[in-house]
């Protein structure tokens, strides 16, 4: 089963005024505990998209074995980052992957452990999509299958993964993430983290 890992690391943080990549949490920078938490789940190549603050993001991310991808027009939105990383995955050589695995790099609650239990469910159920569930509602970090990638790529740039995981419920698979909505946005947020 060969499954890459696109980490969106673009966004500007408007609402925080700096970059939450950059934001300090368990001693680490929010930005290199996601995409540890990626590598350690050794199922494929992993992509960290970038946009804003690009540099000092990039150097958060020194020592990982990961690849980095600037997307030049990360301010339009979430669905042109995430279009960038899935052709950095599938333009690479073969073998093709089975499916991608789609994180941000804000969610407090999301670790190694969880990622993985996200890939063991897809194994176990060939759900096209295996998302996680929180707050009444199903999000990324979430695993779509190959046969839904056209779908990814059809995303604007304003749309996030959740339109393709609300499409078709019947298809989708969860698995619980208690406190999946915890995530850094806001000044409040990185007062909580302190």
């Amino acid at each position: 089963m060969r499954v890459g890992v696109v980490l969106l690391a673009a966004g500007g943080s408007s609402r925080l005024g700096h970059p939450k990549q950059l934001v300090g949490f368990q001693g680490k920078t929010l930005v290199r505990r996601a995409a540890e938490a990626a590598e350690a789940v050794r199922c494929g190549p992993v992509v960290v998209v970038l946009g804003a603050a690009r540099d000092a993001v990039a150097a958060e991310l020194a020592g990982l074995a990961v690849r980095t991808v600037d997307h030049a027009d990360w301010a339009a939105g979430p669905g042109g980052s995430l279009r960038a990383g899935l052709r950095a995955l599938t333009d690479a050589e073969p073998p093709a992957l089975d499916a991608v695995l789609i994180m941000l790099c804000d969610q407090l609650r999301v670790d190694a452990a969880h990622l993985q239990a996200l890939l063991d469910t897809f194994v176990r159920t060939r759900a096209p999509v295996v998302a996680s569930a929180y707050d009444g509602t199903r999000g990324v970090p979430a695993l779509f299958a190959r046969e839904c990638f056209a779908e990814l790529e059809a995303l604007s740039p304003r749309q996030g993964a959740r339109g393709v995981i609300a499409r078709e419920p019947s298809r989708v698979a969860e698995v619980a993430l208690p406190g999946g909505g915890d995530d850094v946005d806001t000044p409040e947020d990185v007062a909580r983290l302190t």
